[in-house]
């Protein structure tokens, strides 16, 4: 940090060189973030480790990537597989529309175009859940091309280094920043820069700032104004959407009922007990009483096993509560879209993350 404190270039913004030429240093010299796909080439390798990290953080993500590389070394391999294997792989990773799309795109990829991923930005953004961060990504990672990342980490350092408060997810702002890592990206040097950016947002320009280390704190307008906690702003405020879903696990001797999950809802192509959900909370009594009218099952046919595990699970924008009867039955009964299946053939079958818990844990 022998360079003058000077923190912007003469159109009042940190000049893109001396941002650039500082990051690639600091990553050549001091950057030691490990991570399984790091300085991988393999496009479909990158692609594979950028769905897993869509909405994922690294450390969740880290053990998906090598087991889904050995279980499926090529796209072809991927694409030849059964989607219930897939799924049962990718199960409590969360955001199960991104294994819909990996499956999806691995067949276009195998099938329409020979095995061979787009060698170009546009190419790549054509496919089924590829979006412009995962483009650009795989674009600059496996053939160097210059398109600059724009993901969260992105966004933080940019508007901090910028004194940036257009929001970061308004299109104004969106347009903004993605106009200034442009203007930042060394040419030439995409694969190297977009990586070192990415680890700087992580590991040193956190959303708790570790300015005391940053080779960049001289010439960085948030730093010199004191405004790295205010930045980045975000405008929008999702509403939570909270959901009561009642489980019904029916037990006759070793078998369970289970149904795959349809429709446009979440965890779809996911297995499940008997869902119940309601408005609010619901007791036991009005649990089976809904049981009686809706399916036709006796309390005569049943004991009750456990009716008092409960749990909560925060997707993104909904928090689920979940409450757990478990019913033994005396005989299966006819229940239609559901499957009798064997205890010992749970592990086959993938489930939403809090279900498949309960069920491991108490059958």
């Amino acid at each position: 940090m022998s360079e003058s404190p000077s923190p912007a270039d003469s159109a009042g913004m940190p000049a893109p060189s001396r941002f650039a030429s500082a990051l690639l240093h600091w990553n050549d010299t001091v950057n030691d973030r490990p991570m399984p796909w790091k300085g991988e080439t393999n496009p479909y390798r990158i692609w594979l480790s950028e769905v897993i990290l869509q909405q994922t953080r690294v450390e969740q993500g880290w053990g998906y990537y090598p087991r889904f590389i050995a279980a499926f070394p090529t796209v072809q391999d991927l694409a030849a597989a059964p989607e219930q294997e897939v799924f049962k792989l990718w199960e409590g990773l969360g955001y199960y529309a991104r294994c819909r799309n990996l499956i999806a795109t691995s067949r276009i990829i195998t099938e329409e175009q020979g095995g061979v991923f787009p060698d170009s930005y546009a190419g790549l953004l054509s496919l089924k859940g590829i979006g412009p961060y995962t483009a650009a990504a795989i674009a600059s990672f496996a053939y160097n091309l210059d398109h600059a990342v724009v993901d969260g980490n992105v966004y933080r350092v940019l508007s901090r280094i910028f004194g940036c408060a257009l929001p970061i997810d308004s299109t104004e702002g969106k347009k903004y920043f993605a106009a200034r890592a442009e203007e930042l990206l060394p040419r030439g040097a995409a694969r190297a820069y977009n990586q070192a950016l990415m680890d700087f947002g992580a590991t040193l320009c956190k959303p708790v700032p570790e300015c005391a280390r940053c080779f960049f704190q001289k010439h960085c307008t948030a730093y010199l104004s004191g405004q790295q906690q205010q930045l980045p702003v975000k405008a929008k405020k999702i509403p939570v959407r909270e959901r009561y879903f009642h489980y019904v696990v029916l037990q006759a001797g070793d078998r369970l009922a289970v149904r795959e999950r349809e429709g446009r809802d979440v965890w779809q192509h996911l297995w499940e007990p008997l869902l119940l959900e309601a408005e609010a909370p619901q007791e036991k009594g009005g649990l089976l009483l809904r049981l009686q009218q809706e399916y036709g099952l006796d309390p005569r046919d049943y004991e009750v096993e456990s009716a008092d595990a409960r749990s909560r699970q925060r997707l993104s924008h909904q928090l689920i509560h979940f409450y757990f009867v478990h019913l033994r039955l005396r005989r299966k009964t006819d229940l239609p879209g559901f499957r009798w299946i064997a205890l010992n053939e749970l592990h086959q079958y993938p489930f939403p993350k809090t279900p498949g818990d309960f069920l491991r844990k108490n059958l």
